[in-house]
């Protein structure tokens, strides 16, 4: 094999030139052909042999770097821009440019799928310039065992490498994520927590006034939604998570000293207010300050957070859901805020912001430095680089204060664009479907509809809510194995059948033990389906530019269904009946006719595909010194590898020309003890 220490220039895979280097040695450089297909890599071979004629020599010049030492890995745009990034680096920065910065509950699959991607693209690189060294030196090519062998090694390396950070996590990431799990948390709470005292707090209220206490936080949301943006813009993301705990803090305290339903409903709105706040917030500052490998991981642990808020205000229920206690039921949201805020100095800002307003912010540099846990300046500036560079490829182009002019445009791109305009209406229809198929009626009124049904109306609400929490942790085993279509398809229907089992329960064909089965279901199902996909949809489908547009406009539909289900079951419930379910079930009909005739197959990007991308993405890059193996090892390490084969060469020639000291002979400049020492003498006393 060649001297790893020869310098190398590759990036990718078919074709090749002979260049002179920017030190002035010559080497090969390959540039990715689009056209080529990336899964048949032994297809290459044959293009060698129509190259220009290689100079043995170019194997055998001295290298430029260190003797010994591998060169220096780096890349060359097309606009001759250097950078200098080792290929671990490299694979960094394309997570970062390509996956968004948003914590999304499932987006596992895709950021595993582009460390292979990237693991596999460099790989073949690193195969391809093995196999160039080895035909300068010895005019053969490495045959295909080799060059697999070789390929699958450095894609391994690489690939453990990049999962690195999924496991490396430091104590500031870990408060801020529980911080935010907090504020998911209150907003599971307060979606539940009217579910049980709707008979205990302030008797003879009218059903259209509690209706409207409890749509009033559906009325708040969106208003929150809205503001967080921009908040988050003007004051910064930490700033804005301090808003949002005193949002929650006042909404908390009206709703726990309220007088009368007025009170109530105005304390709904603001909690409701608050709710929306940290829904468009929390993703956007985990994922901010998150490694990309990390920010499905973080916005799956969010939604854990979300519906065991949900069965957690079931649980309270049960002992506070009185005419006496229920003031402490709601206490529950001032108490947890005023402990959230006595942590917030704690909290870091977010780089991402603090760069997209200077971007030479030492403050941003420090927080970066203690989130990933690095110690060099260079490793933090490599990481800064990351940050812009992935900001301007998402549509924050050098002040984050702009990204809600960029939002606008974006939208309007959006629109303007049939493909993506096709997205986004699939996108917004599953919102409707979402929120339409009636799955916060369970949430908000469970209790009162179980009335009748069993003889404990709350042990049947508590046992919706633990089945919610069960249900969302097999739709994150089931969303890495089946394709989003299917699942929405799975869900609909399934949620479809469950509607018609309970209004044929409830008009008696069958027990009531089967409504309260059928509900359970009924959840379930969501959960698999309708309850996640259209979220992570929106950052599987779209580019990372259009991300947070999308789910804005997302979130806007998603609370003003949200209001008309909560506002509107009350009344469904009195004058249908036990055919209250009939509207939800028409949704149901009509979103599985849509996924199964207008949406796309969305399972996420395969590592193939997503490898095809990075290949015309990287078209004009030139790779050079593409060595993973040599790239993985330790730099000391290395230097001590150097210096003992430099002693050990040194001790041999010694041994061949009869100098090596055995031990035997007395060292240089040091005279023996004269007889009749001291010691010698002492020894006769």
């Amino acid at each position: 094999m060649a001297d790893s220490g020869a310098p190398q220039e590759t990036t990718a895979l078919l074709g090749g030139d002979k260049n002179q280097t920017d030190d002035g040695v010559r080497g090969d450089k390959i540039r990715p052909n689009v056209s080529s297909s990336v899964t048949a890599r032994a297809s290459y071979r044959n293009s060698w042999h129509a190259l220009r004629d290689l100079d043995d020599d170019v194997a055998n010049e001295p290298n430029k770097e260190r003797p010994g030492m591998p060169a220096k890995s780096y890349s060359v745009n097309a606009d001759g821009t250097a950078s200098y990034l080792s290929p671990l680096e490299m694979g960094r920065h394309e997570l970062y440019e390509m996956v968004p910065f948003a914590a999304v509950f499932g987006m596992q699959k895709k950021e595993r799928s582009l460390s292979q991607a990237f693991a596999s693209f460099a790989g073949d690189l690193d195969a391809m310039e093995a196999d160039q060294l080895e035909f300068k030196k010895s005019r053969t090519h490495l045959s295909d065992a080799e060059l697999e062998k070789r390929r699958s090694h450095a894609s391994l390396l690489l690939l453990d490498e990049l999962e690195f950070d999924a496991v490396m996590v430091t104590s500031p990431l870990i408060i801020a994520v529980a911080m935010a799990s907090m504020l998911q948390f209150l907003l599971g709470y307060n979606i539940g927590v009217m579910n049980a005292p709707a008979s205990v707090v302030f008797p003879g209220h009218s059903s259209g006034s509690w209706a409207l206490a409890v749509a009033a936080f559906a009325i708040g949301g969106p208003f929150g939604a809205m503001a967080a943006g921009k908040l988050a813009d003007s004051q910064g993301r930490k700033g804005a998570f301090l808003i949002d705990m005193w949002i929650f803090l006042v909404g908390g305290l009206l709703q726990t000293l309220a007088i009368d339903m007025y009170m109530i409903i105005a304390a709904r709105f603001i909690v409701g207010f608050g709710s929306g706040f940290c829904s468009v917030l929390v993703p956007i500052y985990l994922g901010e300050l998150a490694p990309p490998n990390l920010r499905g991981m973080f916005g799956t642990l969010t939604q854990f957070a979300l519906v065991i808020g949900i069965l957690a205000s079931d649980l309270v229920a049960f002992p506070f859901a009185t005419e006496e206690k229920w003031r402490y039921l709601f206490s529950i949201t001032p108490i947890t805020s005023m402990l959230l805020l006595l942590f917030s100095p704690f909290l870091l800002e977010s780089p991402r912001w603090l760069l997209g307003r200077d971007r030479s912010s030492r403050k941003a540099r420090y927080i970066i430095k203690i989130l990933r846990g690095l110690r060099y300046d260079h490793e933090v500036e490599t990481e800064v680089s990351h940050f812009v560079s992935a900001s301007q490829n998402q549509h924050c182009d050098g002040s984050c204060e702009n990204d809600t002019v960029n939002s606008g445009v974006a939208f309007t791109e959006m629109l303007m664009t049939p493909k993506v305009r096709t997205l986004l209406i699939s996108c917004l229809i599953l919102q409707m479907g979402q929120q339409l198929c009636g799955i916060n009626a369970v949430f908000y009124y469970s209790t009162s509809f179980f009335e009748g049904i069993i003889d404990n109306p709350l042990l049947g609400t508590t046992i919706v809510g633990a089945v919610n929490v069960v249900a969302t942790y097999v739709a994150l085993l089931l969303m890495d194995s089946c394709g989003r279509r299917t699942l929405i398809l799975w869900s609909s229907g399934g949620m479809f059948m469950c509607c018609v089992v309970i209004v044929l329960s409830l008009l008696g064909y069958f027990q009531n033990i089967v409504a309260l089965l059928a509900v359970n279901v009924y959840v379930s199902f969501f959960e698999i389906g309708l309850g996640p996909i259209p979220w992570l949809i929106v950052a599987e489908m779209f580019d990372a530019k259009y991300v947070t547009t999308a789910m804005a406009a997302c979130s806007q539909l998603n609370w003003v269904c949200n209001f008309v289900v909560g506002f509107v079951f009350p009344y469904l419930n009195e004058y249908l009946g036990p055919y209250s379910f009939v509207p939800f079930a028409m949704v149901l009909a009509l979103t599985f006719i849509f996924a199964a005739l207008k949406l796309p197959e969305t399972q996420g990007t395969t590592p193939e595909e997503l490898m095809d991308q990075l290949v015309r993405k990287n078209s004009s890059v030139v790779y050079h010194n593409m060595n993973i193996e040599d790239a993985h090892n330790n730099p000391i390490d290395l230097e001590w590898k150097l210096a003992m084969e430099q002693l050990k060469q040194e001790d041999e020639a010694a041994m061949e020309s009869g100098s090596y000291n055995y031990g035997f002979k007395p060292i240089e400049g040091v005279q023996p003890p004269a007889s009749g020492s001291d010691w010698q003498s002492g020894m006769g006393h």
